[in-house]
């Protein structure tokens, strides 16, 4: 399948400090605005998209070309990784009935924070973690966990947080608003998207 974002893609950005470096798991601009404002304070970042459980592609390409367009305009480094789905099904099959928030949303993120660990060894980076803990949604307990392991399984240092706490999802709405950006009503993978359609016929069957 054709895709217009640029496979590897790298936003250059001139290095003016000697923080750490982190490779930074990005889903989207918006649960990435907040989290990116706290870490700037402390460490050189680059964002990382990889996110093959997107449906379907259209709804991939843009949020890639929302976060391309953010990232330039703050001149932030970005890599964009190939969208393959076909990899995101393999790695969830047999758990096509979980429910949302179950085991196939874990190894989701598993398959995403490997990724992201194993790129960050690759490239010399100090340390990684993904800005999935800022929704609501997301058991933050749950993905410091995989990461820690990754950590150790992979051989570079993982990034602990809960972002969402502090105020940082309502920081992340501020941004939002402010920047113009797109907002998904749903997590991303087809299952997520037939989760939402549901709910949304249940609210208009009682309205």
């Amino acid at each position: 399948m054709t895709q217009n974002c640029p496979t590897q893609r790298s936003i250059d950005a001139v290095r003016v400090t000697q923080k750490p470096r982190m490779l930074l798991h990005a889903c989207c601009a918006p649960c990435s605005s907040s989290v990116v404002e706290r870490l700037q304070q402390e460490f050189e970042l680059t964002l990382f998209y990889y996110n093959p459980n997107i449906h379907p592609q259209s709804e991939y390409q843009i949020r890639c070309d929302e976060i391309i367009r953010w990232c330039e305009r703050i001149e932030l480094p970005l890599i964009v990784s190939e969208y393959d789905p076909q990899v995101w099904h393999h790695y969830v099959k047999g758990y096509e009935q979980e429910p949302e928030r179950g085991e196939r949303c874990t190894l989701c993120y598993r398959l995403r924070l490997t990724q992201t660990a194993h790129r960050a060894k690759q490239d010399g980076y100090d340390l990684f973690t993904t800005v999935l803990s800022i929704s609501p949604h997301k058991d933050a307990d749950r993905i410091n966990r995989l990461g820690d392991a990754l950590a150790n399984e992979v051989g570079v240092d993982f990034y602990q947080a809960n972002f969402k706490k502090q105020g940082g999802f309502q920081r992340s709405l501020e941004i939002s608003k402010e920047q113009g950006f797109y907002r998904q009503n749903y997590c991303g993978c087809h299952y997520s998207l037939a989760e939402n359609e549901r709910r949304k016929q249940q609210r208009q069957s009682i309205d």
